[in-house]
């Protein structure tokens, strides 16, 4: 395989960035990668993606092979299962050789003609990125609001399209976020907007016709760790706005049909309280953390919906925590967490009779689906496994039956029974069982002959469940075994495991992904030189510092769109969602905080020793981890490291934080990486 020079970082340029925290100077050699005006940054990053192209060429037959793999297993033209709302089903297809989804609808029945609403490939065209962003039809259903996003900085476009007529209308809002909400009328909504830090600050009330610069500011959020949401509720009687931080929050209500009706408040934000609010009838259901850490359910009326008001319905468990809740006229349904594992309770409203969904697999993952119709006793919920295709039911609440509606197609022969997934409990260093989640094919060995590749995350309290992806199958066939780490700090046991796995308690998260690294190996999974671990964002802080820790356990390491500068990112304020991240690692501006993260931080810590195999992806537009951190990570591990391994960066000059936004071209991207993994693993 033929060497090509690396990309050295202008010499120029090469000047520290110094600056002294409580004492403790902290020196930044590639501190100049930030400077994204500069010509010779996105020079040097050009530079480093053909330095990229030039160490994997000789994998491009195999990425082919894999491409064509996975495409093989898609239908690629294909219906999805349609929701009925108001007397209309609503559905997405997909359509052979498009990127990009098309969201139709029907009137009465599937078999009536059918409207399409919106193609998304027509608003792609000549795009190098796109992303719909809301999606929501007036209550009259002769609208809709949606937005765009062409270049993955998450700022969205909003317009308004005319469904009789096909027109779009005027009304155009720009910097707008995720949320929308309708009011009954069909011609006024609400809708959230960015600051500078990309953070939802502001709600507006927009009337349809008339210019944005007259829509009224409802809401003002000016404290930085705070963010603002607003939706309509499953009734169609009420608006909501929750302004909320990752550990507090505040929900505001509206009539729906009052366009300028004013918020009440539910309850005031308190430090480390939340609540979420839902309404059925004359109440209010909230759940709440406040002396319940995994949350409890209360009810409260309508008209006087203050926390004196609250009354208990399901107290807080050890074992159990509340996930969400949706209601209908008849019945409310909680997606409850327990053992690792989600769970669907139903309960009907007029007995308080309750009783959990079964589910026929040991490891699965089930949620509520889209269920925009409250008077109703049928629930459409989603269920998968790292072995079952992600299927749709329709669940008859009352009598307790359930009808497939529609299964993902698994095309080229995949037959489930070939492959075996398990849970297993993996003591971690401190005695504690971290839970483990395995799909394999069962004809691999178990002699430690066969390759592995472990994922993890394990932060915010988010769940990386087992799903099924029908990318995997090319590396299961190839003998591979896909493992998740649930480690400490994401949700999976609850809100005790995610506080474990936070601030002071980080560490635990690295030494949990250890744990299940080395149970793997002791038991015949895999072996080091055969071993290849992967993950993205805040998983990709869980690779740097997993790297730096145990860089002789791994043999590839694969991080995506990585948090890898920990400190100096978190030292600086002003970049987007800086200050909302300081309850997830704590404020440097406390000397305690500082030196936790400069123990872990995977940049700061890079030291002169052998590392694994590491490809690095990022983003040149991501709001979330800026590109110049996997960028600066890159550098400092090629000037320091002391072996011959690769070590490669590809940065997406088009994208943000989610990578390719098409479908082929996230198989693509997903095909280059598998293809890195087994030429590095020696399986190409």
């Amino acid at each position: 395989m033929k060497t090509e020079a690396r990309p050295q970082p202008p010499t120029a340029e090469r000047i520290s960035h110094v600056q002294t925290v409580h004492g403790i100077e902290l020196s930044d050699d590639y501190f100049w990668l930030r400077e994204r005006d500069d010509g010779r940054v996105r020079a040097y990053l050009e530079a480093e993606n053909a330095y990229t192209d030039a160490m994997t060429a000789h994998t491009v037959d195999l990425q082919d092979t894999l491409y064509r793999e996975t495409l093989a297993r898609i239908k690629e033209t294909d219906t999805g299962p349609p929701v009925r709302e108001d007397g209309w089903l609503y559905y997405s297809r997909t359509v052979e050789g498009l990127q990009y989804a098309i969201h139709c609808r029907k009137h009465g029945s599937m078999a009536a003609d059918e409207e399409v609403l919106l193609d998304e490939n027509e608003l792609a065209d000549g795009q190098d990125y796109f992303s719909l962003g809301v999606f929501e039809t007036s209550p009259d259903h002769t609208l809709l609001a949606y937005s765009t996003d062409v270049t993955g900085s998450e700022e969205y476009r909003l317009v308004i399209k005319e469904l009789t007529t096909g027109r779009l209308l005027d009304d155009v809002i720009q910097n707008t976020s995720y949320s929308l909400a309708w009011s009954s009328d069909g011609r006024t909504f609400l809708y959230t907007v960015l600051d500078a830090a990309k953070r939802a600050y502001k709600v507006f009330r927009h009337t349809v016709g008339t210019a944005a610069t007259a829509d009224a500011l409802v809401h003002h959020e000016t404290d930085d760790a705070f963010w603002c949401h607003v939706w309509r509720s499953t009734s169609k009687r009420f608006l909501f706005m929750m302004v909320a931080s990752s550990t507090a929050g505040e929900t505001f209500v509206a009539s729906a049909d009052d366009p300028a009706g004013e918020f009440r408040l539910i309850a005031p934000r308190a430090p480390e309280v939340e609540y979420y609010v839902a309404d059925q009838g004359e109440r209010f259901l909230i759940w709440t953390n406040e002396d319940a850490k995994n949350f409890r359910l209360m009810e409260a009326p309508i008209d006087d919906p203050g926390p004196g008001s609250w009354r208990e319905l399901i107290p807080h468990r050890e074992d159990t925590k509340i996930e969400t809740v949706q209601t209908f006229r008849d019945h409310i349904v909680i997606l409850e967490r327990r053992d690792g594992l989600t769970h669907l309770r139903v309960e009907e409203t007029s007995t308080g009779d309750a009783h959990d969904v079964e589910m026929p697999e040991p490891v699965y993952v089930v949620a509520p689906g889209p269920n925009p119709t409250y008077d109703t006793s049928t629930l459409r919920f989603v269920y998968t496994s790292l072995v079952t295709p992600t299927s749709h039911f329709d669940y008859d609440m009352a009598a307790r039956a359930r009808t497939l509606v529609k299964q993902s197609e698994v095309l080229g022969g995949y037959e489930p029974s070939r492959y075996t997934s398990e849970r297993v409990l993996v003591p971690a260093l401190d005695g504690v069982g971290i839970p483990m989640s395995l799909v394999y094919r069962k004809d691999r060995p178990r002699d430690g002959s066969a390759p592995a590749l472990l994922y993890g995350y394990g932060a915010y309290g988010i769940s990386v469940d087992p799903t099924f992806n029908s990318n995997r199958i090319s590396l299961l066939d190839r003998g591979f075994v896909y493992a998740i780490a649930h480690v400490r700090g994401g949700g999976e046991l609850g809100e005790r495991w995610r506080e474990d796995g936070k601030k002071l308690k980080k560490p635990n998260s690295f030494t949990d992904f250890i744990a299940c690294a080395e149970w793997l190996v002791g038991n015949g999974y895999t072996a080091p030189r055969s071993f290849a671990i992967q993950g993205a964002s805040a998983g990709g802080l869980l690779m740097g510092a997993i790297a730096n820790m145990r860089p002789d356990l791994f043999a590839v390491v694969i991080t995506q769109v990585p948090f890898v500068d920990v400190v100096n990112t978190m030292l600086d304020p002003s970049l987007p969602l800086t200050v909302g991240e300081y309850d997830e690692w704590g404020d440097p501006s406390d000397p305690e905080y500082l030196r936790a993260m400069l123990s872990y931080s995977p940049y700061d810590n890079v030291e002169a020793k052998a590392y694994p195999h590491v490809l690095v992806t990022s983003g040149l537009n991501d709001p979330r981890v800026q590109y110049w951190e996997p960028a600066k990570y890159v550098a400092k591990l090629r000037a320091l490291k002391t072996d011959d391994h690769v070590v490669l960066l590809k940065t997406l000059m088009e994208t943000g934080h989610a990578g390719p936004s098409g479908r082929y071209d996230a198989l693509r991207e997903s095909a280059f990486i598998s293809a890195f993994i087994l030429d590095r693993l020696g399986l190409a």
